[in-house]
Parts: structure tokens; C-alpha cells; sequence
């Protein structure tokens, strides 16, 4: 990437199984949005699955060992310095859930977060994950700033979902979880849509369940966090809430950097 400042377009989108959304769109999808970097979460393939061609691009994978599951994907113009797949933690890398990528100026992290489940089944599991990561992107960020972006599988405050009192003890929406995203922020990150949108309730999932999407009854779980020192270089912040195709839509930030 070249050293002086450029405006890039960063897409993030939980695909809820690529070879599915690939029949549904995808692909002109993908080429109307003219982005710099498209980070995919829960990907459910495996190595050779599916192809991605798109020239000018290269793409970059991590596979769960699980088929059919979990995985994530990031679609770039810019070559990275450096590639990475998961965090560096074995009990926490068999999923393909992160990928990290190194340009000159910050790092690039996608994650795909885990659910908690029904009846909070793997909160436990959840919480060593969070403490897990945010010290992974901490080390990140003490050499330079870091851009992460993902299913994050919280919605952190009241205004982040339709139904908050209904949802107060389930996954997504318990008191650990939005706290673990608390003590996120305050480690050094911004939430940039909050940032820029702060009294903005907008969705980013919808159940499958009981027309949700229709009803519009939705949380906001997918973000672009960025190191709190280059929050000022992110020029928009938006949820894509008409692109169909998955139970989550896209969300995407400019970022001058």
C-alpha cells in the first residue's frame, strides 16, 4: 500500500454459509461495493469449497476444523506485510474464527466471535474467549493501530436491539457479554458506528424466526471497532440494512489512513 494517506472502504458481513449467498448475489454484490478489504465471517467450508475470482484481489481464509462451521475470509486489494490465522492460543484456534492481516499503517482483524448458545450453554467457553482476544488485539495495537471488524455476537447497550427487556438473560445480551465489550472499548477502541451515530438504532441480524426482519425486530452485533487514536480518520460508519441474502446484512466504515 502506498505510504501516503488514502481513503479506504472496508465491508465486514457474516455470509451465514458462502456457498450459499454465492447463488443469491454475492458476486455483484461484492463488485458494486468497490471495497479496499471485504472481511466474510461464518464462511461453513472448508479449503477448495468454493473459488472466489475476482481480479485485482487476493483472498485469505481460515478454516474450522468442524466442516460445515464457524470460519472467516478476508477479500483485499492491498498485498499485507503479514498474515495470520487465529490468535496464537490452541484452545482457541480450531474454529476459524480470526484472521489478521499487516499493512505499513494498522492492522486489519476479522473475527467471528462465539455464540454463547441456548441456555448460555458456552458463556463460559465465551468469557475466556473475550479475554482471550482483547489481549491479542492489545498486543496488536502497541505497535500500531488496529482496524477490527466482525460478528461480534453482542449487542452492547439497550439501544442495539429492538427487544432489550425481553432478551435480558440470552445469549448476545447478558450482562457478561456486554460487559466483556465494555472492558473492549475501554482497552483502547472505538465503536465507530456508535461514534458517528449515536442515537441511531439500526440492526445488522434479524432472526429467521417469526418474520423478524420483516418486523424489523432486530440487534446490532456486527461493528468496525478501531484503535481510539485513528477514530478520527474514519470518515463514515454504515449498516447496509437492505442487502439481503444472509440473516445479517453488511456494515462498512471509510477510513482516511
Amino acid at each position: 500500500m502506498p505510504s501516503e494517506n488514502k481513503l479506504l472502504r472496508l465491508f465486514s458481513w457474516n455470509v451465514n454459509g458462502l456457498r450459499a449467498i454465492l447463488t443469491k448475489g454475492f458476486e455483484d454484490y461484492f463488485k458494486e461495493c468497490d471495497a479496499d478489504f471485504f472481511c466474510l465471517q461464518e464462511t461453513k467450508m472448508q479449503e477448495g469449497q468454493a473459488t472466489l475470482d475476482f481480479p485485482g484481489y487476493e483472498v485469505y481464509w481460515n478454516y474450522a476444523e468442524k466442516k460445515g462451521y464457524s470460519g472467516t475470509a478476508i477479500i483485499t486489494r492491498h498485498h499485507p506485510i503479514s498474515v495470520r490465522q487465529g490468535i496464537g492460543r490452541g484452545e482457541h484456534d480450531t474454529e476459524g474464527r480470526v484472521i489478521t492481516l499487516e499493512y505499513e499503517k494498522f492492522y486489519l482483524v476479522t473475527v467471528y466471535t462465539p455464540n454463547s448458545q441456548n441456555e448460555l450453554k458456552r458463556l463460559p467457553y465465551r468469557m475466556e474467549w473475550e479475554e482471550a482476544f482483547r489481549e491479542y488485539v492489545m498486543s496488536l495495537d502497541v505497535v500500531k493501530p488496529v482496524v477490527i471488524c466482525g460478528d461480534l455476537n453482542v449487542a452492547h447497550n439497550e439501544i442495539d436491539l429492538k427487544n432489550p427487556k425481553a432478551n435480558r438473560k440470552n445469549a448476545g445480551f447478558t450482562d457478561e457479554e456486554r460487559n466483556a465489550f465494555t472492558v473492549l472499548l475501554e482497552s483502547g477502541f472505538a465503536d465507530t458506528f456508535r461514534e458517528l451515530n449515536p442515537e441511531t438504532q439500526t440492526f445488522s441480524w434479524w432472526s429467521y424466526r417469526f418474520s423478524a426482519r420483516a418486523k424489523n425486530a432486530g440487534w446490532r452485533i456486527d461493528y468496525f471497532l478501531v484503535s481510539r487514536r485513528i477514530m478520527d480518520a474514519v470518515s463514515s460508519a454504515e449498516i447496509h440494512t437492505a442487502v439481503l441474502g444472509s440473516d445479517h446484512c453488511p456494515v462498512s466504515i471509510e477510513l482516511n489512513l
